[in-house]
């Protein structure tokens, strides 16, 4: 829509005539010259067709009024000169937006302008190598480890130092190794040699810092001395110190000649000019033979001199029966393929063996006689003769002492003097006779010291004597320590892994624990572009910091618009730059294409952003956003092309060709069949066949009134619909009532109460649990939930006895609170009263006869103690008083009686039950 493009543009088109638009919020003013002003969709209001269906014109500003009693026209001339005026300000709109799209999402002037050095570059790169490439036998496979570097050298940060992981910058002292021409700063490669001689010579060297220790390189392990330390700054190829910055050359080169001997050497020296990395092969031309001297000489590179005729070779192998017959080729030849039957040595086996090693040994003992005729040789298959017997001529005996001269038949005696072997321990000597055989074990018992020398122990020579300290000193990592078991000193190198992070940040160092720094990561990244057939190696580290390369290939990612291929451009990260393609959709109004370039991914200026407060907030949202915009119209006028309407007749733009708004209120009936629509009038779509004039359709306003009909009696709630037609839902709202019981709280929909009846009602409010209520009995009312109260009809169980408490019965609580029921004491209730009468009568009477002979013995004793008897005589006054029968035997008798009474009225309840 024209507002939309506008919005990419972000300016504003000021037309000179007597209309003008103005950009707003939601869409473009028109004020014209009569001072009106009307508020249009965006879109339309430019090209003629006022949002109220008044055919106006942008240029001219004429206008109907809404009842469309009224025709204004405005003639040609200032027509055409407004839509001049109006295509050069859409242009120069689309030319603003275009811009800011190419500088949002690309940068097009740089990468151009990367590409233009890249390809002067890599020119002058080729121009340099074509004399090694241009005549016989160049090969520029052997070129390519020279050109990484001189590129690497041309590029901007693409020379890294492994130590520090940081770029060498040409302003830099470096220094390059000779074994793997890695480059590195002159800082961190001399510390590396000092921290390396340090560590080497604080753990192997007893005089600290006087020996002379080598030092290796990061990268490629190449041991330099310490005198080979680097302490000056030259050139690549050593000629000139501190070179000086010169930006027509290669960094940190000195212009001149390299002339430094080719590797391996041939006698010639490099050529180029001072330049990072290996020397290329030699390309000097020599005349030189093939590798079998039959071919002629033929002038060939010095680097390729050895070559093949590729005739065969010819020369004779070693099995002396055949000739070489691979192509003409370098050193000696291969071992004859061929197969052959083959003797052993000693002749009594044949087998198929390859030609190229006629000699073998079978498995098989000589067995031939020896000159003394008694034995036969028991070497296996071998060659020449056997040899004299082995027992043969004077013999010593197992102790080496005496010497015997016996036949060969004959096994040599033992002489009886003492062995005097040195045992295994190495300190005493064997105490046993002559004897065959090896010698028993030291079993003498001396003073042991551990191997660590801290203990001494006495013990049989024979056994080593390990003590169980663990030494304590740190191994040669100076983190851990030894704690090995009776270490005698000589520590070993720590076996753990080091496991500290390299300087990449991705690794870890697989090397065993170690002191100093470790070694710069070997592991090396390759840093790809978007498609990844171009890519950089990198080492490990910088692909973080590493520019990506510049691609070649053609972008291949689909389309993002509605066109079947986009632009050609080359692979590139992030968006693919605007498609600047003509749309050509079908338009539906007009079916004629769309001239405009494609607008699926239009930038557009956010409106409504939340304004920051300062530069310390940062936008929540992006301030501009893709989005696809709708085709613009097309600005085709159709003269010949009218519609009438309430006698109006207006000359439209192709795209608004077709009815207008008349102004006047719709009128339908909307869908609720209560209220119409008040909407302008306004196209409607008809619907499934439907013809009726007074039938809302489907641009029709909705109505978004509440439900305005009567509640059913009792019911409080609204309905939940809008306005519909027809009867209103029965109403499903949650009522929150007590119980009868008034403890639990029930939910029950509105509908349900408001057409239940009484007995409907209190079912409803039952919660369906046993009433709470305490009937005047004390027990609680066995009802379920009930309105009212509660009925009295108790018949929970409850014991009654007799008077004796003997009998026992459960009788229904309602009963005995009406004294229904009541319980006597029968016969043998009253025959166990009358024998616990009696019983009781006995004590009392036993009772008493205890404390009257009581009393009459304390009356005896005190008697006895006023009548003066002589101290010599006095005794302590004893009464003896005899005890009767009742009184030895009342304890047993009582429990017995007991006894007797509970069984008897066990029976009697039990017979009663």
């Amino acid at each position: 829509m024209e507002a939309s493009w506008r919005q990419v543009a972000g300016g504003r088109g000021r037309a000179r005539g007597r209309a003008t638009a103005a950009p707003s919020g939601n869409g473009i003013h028109l004020r014209g010259a009569g001072g009106g002003r009307e508020k249009g969709s965006v879109g339309a209001v430019p090209f003629g067709a006022s949002p109220g269906g008044v055919a106006t014109s942008a240029a001219s500003g004429s206008r109907h009024s809404p009842a469309g009693s009224q025709a204004l026209q405005t003639p040609a001339a200032s027509e055409l000169m407004s839509q001049k005026k109006f295509e050069e300000i859409k242009k120069a709109n689309q030319a603003a937006a275009r811009k800011l799209v190419e500088e949002h999402f690309s940068s097009s002037s740089e990468e151009e302008g990367d590409e233009d050095f890249e390809g002067k570059q890599g020119k002058i790169v080729a121009n340099t190598f074509i004399t090694y490439t241009t005549q016989t036998d160049g090969d520029t496979r052997e070129l390519e480890r020279t050109k990484q570097y001189v590129n690497e050298a041309f590029q901007a940060g693409a020379m890294t130092c492994l130590i520090c992981i940081a770029s060498v910058k040409r302003n830099q002292a470096v220094w390059s190794c000779s074994g793997c021409f890695c480059i590195f700063h002159m800082p961190c490669i001399q510390k590396w040699a000092k921290d390396s001689e340090f560590l080497v010579s604080s753990v192997t060297d007893d005089d600290f810092g006087k020996r002379d220790y080598p030092w290796p390189c990061p990268k490629c392990r190449f041991e330099y001395k310490r005198s080979e330390t680097p302490s000056r700054y030259y050139c690549y190829c050593g000629k000139v110190e501190d070179p000086p910055l010169d930006p027509w050359l290669v960094p940190h080169s000195c212009g001149q000649v390299c002339e430094r001997e080719f590797k391996p050497s041939c006698g010639h020296k490099c050529l180029l000019l001072c330049h990072p990395g290996p020397c290329p092969p030699c390309p000097k031309m020599v005349t030189t033979t093939c590798y079998c001297k039959k071919a002629k000489p033929i002038p060939r590179r010095c680097s390729a001199k050895e070559w093949s005729c590729q005739l065969p070779c010819g020369r004779k192998l070693l099995c002396g029966q055949h000739k070489c017959e691979n192509p003409c080729h370098a050193g000696s030849c291969q071992p004859c393929p061929r197969v052959s039957r083959q003797k052993c040595v000693c002749g009594k086996k044949v087998a198929e063996r390859s030609c190229a090693s006629p000699l073998w040994h079978c498995d098989q003992v000589c067995g031939k006689t020896l000159p003394c005729g008694n034995h036969t040789c028991e070497q296996v298959c071998h060659v020449g003769a056997c040899g004299e017997c082995p027992r043969s001529g004077r013999r010593f005996c197992p102790c080496q002492k005496s010497r015997f001269s016996l036949p060969c038949t004959e096994d040599v005696p033992t002489c009886g003097d003492s062995c005097d072997k040195v045992l295994e321990c190495g300190i005493h000597r064997c105490s046993q006779r002559c004897h065959r055989g090896p010698c028993e074990t030291c079993r003498q018992e001396v003073e042991k010291h551990c191997r660590c020398g801290k203990h001494t122990k006495r013990m049989p020579c024979h056994k080593p004597y390990l003590c169980e300290t663990k030494c304590v000193k740190m191994r040669d990592c100076q983190k851990h320590q030894c704690r090995r078991k009776c270490c005698p000193g000589n520590c070993p190198p720590c076996d753990q892994n080091c496991g500290r992070t390299l300087g990449c940040r991705n690794h870890k160092c697989p090397s065993v624990c170690h002191r100093g720094s470790c070694y710069p990561c070997p592991e090396t990244v390759d840093v790809k572009c978007n498609c990844g057939n171009t890519k950089v190696t990198v080492p490990c580290g910088r692909e973080r910091t590493t520019r990506p390369p510049k691609c070649r290939e053609q972008c291949s990612r689909p389309p993002t618009c509605h066109h079947t291929s986009q632009e050609k451009h080359r692979c590139h990260f992030g968006s693919c730059p605007p498609c600047h393609q003509p749309c050509q959709k079908v338009l539906e109004k007009c079916g004629h294409l769309c001239p405009a370039p494609c607008h699926d991914q239009a930038l557009i200026k956010q409106t409504g952003r939340h304004q920051p407060t300062g530069p310390w907030e940062q936008p929540s949202e992006p301030a501009f956003i893709q989005t696809a915009l709708p085709c613009p119209p097309l600005l085709e006028f159709q003269l010949k092309e009218k519609r009438k309407t309430f006698d109006i007749v207006s000359p439209l733009p192709c795209h608004a060709v077709g009815p207008y708004s008349c102004k006047r209120v719709c009128g339908r009936i909307l869908d609720c069949q209560n209220h119409t629509c008040m909407k302008e009038c306004h196209k409607v779509t008809k619907i499934d066949g439907c013809t009726g004039k007074n039938k809302a359709g489907p641009e029709c306003l909705r109505c978004e009134e509440g439900c305005s009909k009567s509640r059913p009696l009792g019911c409080l709630h609204p309905c939940i619909l809008p306005c519909h037609p027809g009867e209103c839902p029965p109403c499903v709202q949650m009522l929150r009532i007590k119980c009868h019981c008034k403890i639990t709280s029930l939910y029950v929909e509105c509908r349900k109460i408001t057409t239940a009846d009484v007995n409907e009602k209190n079912l409803l409010s039952c919660c369906k649990n046993q009433c709470p209520k305490e009937l005047p009995c004390g027990h609680r009312c066995k009802e379920m939930c009930h309105p009212g109260e509660c009925p009295f009809n108790c018949n929970q169980k409850v014991k009654l006895r007799c008077p004796c408490k003997r009998i026992k019965k459960e009788l229904q609580c309602n009963k005995v609170r009406e004294n229904q029921v009541s319980i006597e004491c029968d016969t043998m209730c009253k025959e166990m009263k009358r024998k616990a009468s009696e019983i009781k009568e006995a004590e009392a009477k036993a009772a008493f006869e205890e404390e009257k002979r009581r009393q009459q013995a304390e009356l005896e004793a005190f008697e006895n103690r006023l009548k003066g008897r002589r101290k010599k005589n006095r005794k302590r006054d004893e009464v003896a008083v005899e005890l009767s029968l009742w009184q030895k035997h009342k304890y047993y008798l009582l429990s017995v009686c007991g006894a007797v009474v509970v069984v008897f009225a066990w029976y009697i309840t039990h017979d009663v039950n």
